[in-house]
């Protein structure tokens, strides 16, 4: 597995080379410092569709508190976030030195699942966007496909336990 990691996140790393590449991942790694893009999707969600405001306002309960565990585990585990040896030095500055999960991966999967499940537009724009965010963070080089994985893994279970409550406590369909 440690192997593996290692040549998949040199293989994205590669794709930073490109200018156009590298500038999009940094933009979308830093939207999605602390949760901000998809906070800000679920409170415009809420700002919009007034009728079901309660709902978006839990769905994006559920993003930040998905963000939140995301944060505790990094602190109970502690792996360290790939080495920037020669020509590997990270493309972004991060906010702590910890790389498993992604946090980042965490609150995009949660915002797929809790937004998707509200809207229509929501469950076509989230996920190729969310998956654009999980991506990036392997090519600026601040974490390993691993923590991805793990973090989109804790982010959709922690949106999907707590669809009933998002719902006002009705099961969803």
């Amino acid at each position: 597995m440690h192997d593996m990691d290692h040549r998949l996140l040199s293989a994205l790393r590669d794709c930073g080379s490109d200018a156009r590449v590298a500038a999009a991942a940094r933009g979308l790694s830093q939207a999605g410092e602390h949760a901000a893009l998809w906070l800000l999707a679920g409170l415009a969600g809420a700002a919009v569709d007034r009728e079901r405001r309660g709902t978006w306002l839990r769905a994006t309960a559920l993003t930040a508190a998905a963000h939140l565990v995301s944060m505790g585990v990094k602190r109970v585990v502690r792996r360290p976030r790939p080495g920037g040896g020669p020509g590997a030095q990270p493309l972004v500055r991060t906010a702590g030195r910890h790389s498993f999960p992604s946090s980042h991966a965490t609150s995009a999967a949660a915002a797929t699942v809790a937004y998707g499940a509200l809207s229509p537009l929501g469950a076509r724009v989230v996920p190729p966007l969310a998956a654009a965010m999980c991506v990036s963070r392997m090519v600026v080089g601040v974490h390993y496909p691993s923590d991805v994985a793990a973090g989109a893994a804790l982010g959709a279970v922690t949106a999907r336990v707590g669809s009933s409550w998002m719902n006002g406590g009705r099961a969803r369909g």
